[in-house]
Parts: C-alpha cells; structure tokens; sequence
C-alpha cells in the first residue's frame, strides 16, 4: 500500500470494537516517559468502576524499568504515579488516558522525571502566574522505506526547496494533513488546550499550539498531545520525527518555542519587565541553552529562521533572534515574549521551568534540576525511527 493510501485509510474500521459494552469497568492507559526522553510508553489495566472522578481512583502502579533503559533486571521495578488523566478519543466511552510520573524503588525521581523539579519551580513562581505557550514542531516520516524519508521527499532525492511549503494548501506541497486533522480532533476531544495548527516551512513538517497554561499544566499538555500524536501516526502508517535538524542543509529544523508572560509583564508597564527578564535571560544564555534539547547546536546556526546558539539576540518581530517581542507587545507595551532557543525534542518540563526561574526568580532554583538535565543528556541512547 502507498503512502498516500495508508494516509486516506484511517477509519475503515480501526476502531470497529470501541462501542461494544464493559459492563460496568473501564479501561484506563497508563502513560509515562521512557529512559530515552521521548519514547513514551504506555500499557492499560481494567478498572472495575464506570467512571473516573479524581485521582483517588486511578492506583499506582508499576512497570519493568529494565526495559526502558531506567533500570537493572535484578531490581527492575519502576513505580508509576498518576498525576492526570483526560478522555480517551481511541476507545471513547469513559475511558481514560492517565499521564503518570516515574519513581525508582528507593524513592527517587528517574532520569526522565523532570516534572517534580518542574512543579516545585512553578509553586515558588505561582504570585506571578506565569502563562505559557509552546509551539511544538515536527516530521512525519514515511514507514515504507528505509532508511525512513520525511513525507513529500521522492525516492533516492530531494524535493523542491523551501518556499511554497509554509501553511501551505494542495497535494504538491502538503503532506499529511489528514494525520494533522486527526491529532487535532483527538487533542480537542480530550480535552487538551490546543490552540491551533498549520505546516511548516520545511516538507511533512507541522506545529501545533499548546495554551496559553498556567504553570505545571502547560507540561502536562504539551506531553500529552505528543502522545496522541504518536498513536494517530500509527494508525496512518507513518512516524513522528522529534529531532531538531531531520535534514542537514538548506533546510529548516524543528524547534518548540515557548512564549512566556507573567502577570507582571500583562500588567501597565510591562515591556519594562519584559526587558527586564531579556537580560536575565541573556546572563543565563548557556545555562539555558543547556536545557532547550539535544543536538540544538545542528539547529540554531544563525540560518534558517534561528538564532546562532553562540549569541544571544533579541528583538521586535525578529524570527532570527534568541528572543523574540511580538509587534503587539512591543505597540501595546504589556504582554508576553517568546523563546525561539528550545528544539522540538525537548522537555517542557525542564523549558518552562528554567523559563520562569531565571525571569522571575534569577536562576537560583533549577541548579539542581539542570544537572540531571544534562547528566540525562550525556547518558541518553537515540531515538531511531
């Protein structure tokens, strides 16, 4: 079957089983971060309940550490801890998705769990109700080949070069909006805050938008719809490219940029604050750029719509800088700025907690979580699709 026939055949009876009746249980899909940082996993359990009301009725659980590279076979056991659940759009009904953190037997977080780091930073910084908003990039690669090509790339070639691509409209230039339209519908149905979509500059890449959300929650969202999004692409035959440069070249990467306001910078007079966490921000150039992602030194070359990740750079409507201010901000004088460093493979956790500390709090509570950033980051084993 062609690539274009697996895109068009979602539907012809997928999900044929989803209205036969459980009398009475539901079926809830524990979700977490593997040991890779973006391999997520997840695997299901019967609950004998009709319904999930809070937490209180989703229980811990557990799973083989060792074969998700966060633990050794001779104590292998990870505990998974719900933290949130949304409707499940695969098996509807009152079925649920259940995002879940990760523990190791003596108590400790696991080399992926950056969401405890992230929640304390967030409660510190909670007077200033920081909003966040990430625009999430990334390629749908072909499963019929190998090695994998991004959709829209010929065989053994290139297609034409950036340009007519970008919230593009028609069959010669975008490629796999019906795997977009669908990732939409099912984050809309369970209820994730996304706030649009559209196709990138470069061939069977998209973005979508997560927020705006306030603190921990942007995290919560923004994994979750890459969850989503991986199990649509298994239903139309392809697979999600995280990777911050897929293609060297004349070609633009993925990023994940995140706007940022607090209420401060919402407020009268908040372009002054706004310049104000600029050069926070800019004291803390490397220390930021240590957590926005692996391998962002392949995307951030001063080239295609980035920064150079050796110079930190600000300015209004600028798509080439470290920071960029809306032109409605800068005109109104109050809103929000927007971080172009962050690369699409990296944690939202460990990005809008660095965010906020070194705005508001001058970097002096993410020490800690920025070490077992980068202790992840040297140890981590690639993702290979």
């Amino acid at each position: 079957m062609k690539v274009a026939d697996k895109v068009t055949s979602v539907g012809r009876g997928e999900y044929k089983f989803s209205k036969l009746p459980q009398h009475g249980n539901i079926i809830a899909e524990y979700i977490w971060i593997g040991g890779r940082g973006l391999d997520i996993r997840s695997k299901s359990r019967t609950l004998e309940i009709p319904k999930v009301n809070s937490l209180d009725d989703l229980p811990d659980w557990n799973y083989d550490g060792s074969s998700t590279f966060q633990a050794d076979g001779h104590d292998s056991e990870i505990l998974l801890r719900p933290r949130v659940f949304f409707p499940d759009p695969f098996r509807l009904g009152n079925n649920v998705l259940v995002l879940c953190d990760t523990w190791k037997p003596d108590g400790s977080p696991t080399n992926t769990n950056f969401r405890t780091d992230c929640l304390k930073v967030m409660t510190s910084v909670a007077d200033e109700e920081p909003w966040f908003g990430f625009e999430q990039e990334y390629v749908l690669y072909r499963n019929d080949c190998y090695p994998h090509r991004p959709l829209g790339f010929p065989d053994g070639g290139y297609p034409a070069p950036q340009g007519p691509y970008y919230c593009s409209v028609g069959g010669g230039c975008a490629f796999g909006r019906q795997i977009m339209e669908a990732h939409y519908r099912c984050c809309l149905y369970s209820g994730i805050k996304i706030s649009g979509t559209n196709s990138e500059v470069f061939p069977g890449q998209w973005e979508f938008q997560i927020g705006p959300l306030t603190g921990i929650d942007l995290g919560d969202h923004v994994w979750m719809a890459r969850y989503l999004l991986l199990r649509v692409a298994e239903h139309f035959g392809t697979s999600v490219n995280w990777e911050c440069k897929p293609v060297i070249g004349e070609w633009n990467g993925s990023g994940c940029h995140a706007n940022f306001s607090t209420k401060s910078t919402r407020a009268e007079g908040g372009m002054d604050v706004i310049h104000r966490y600029i050069e926070k921000l800019r004291e803390k150039h490397s220390y930021c750029i240590d957590g926005y992602g692996k391998d962002n030194a392949k995307r951030l070359s001063g080239t295609c719509e980035t920064s150079n990740i050796n110079t930190f750079s600000f300015g209004v409507a600028d798509r080439g800088a470290s920071i960029r201010i809306p032109r409605a901000t800068a005109s109104s004088g109050r809103g929000y700025l927007e971080d172009r460093r962050p690369a699409s493979n990296s944690d939202p956790y460990v990005v809008s907690a660095l965010l906020a500390d070194v705005a508001i709090l001058d970097g002096a509570g993410t020490q800690e979580l920025h070490d077992r950033y980068m202790a992840f980051l040297n140890s981590v084993r690639p993702i290979i699709i």
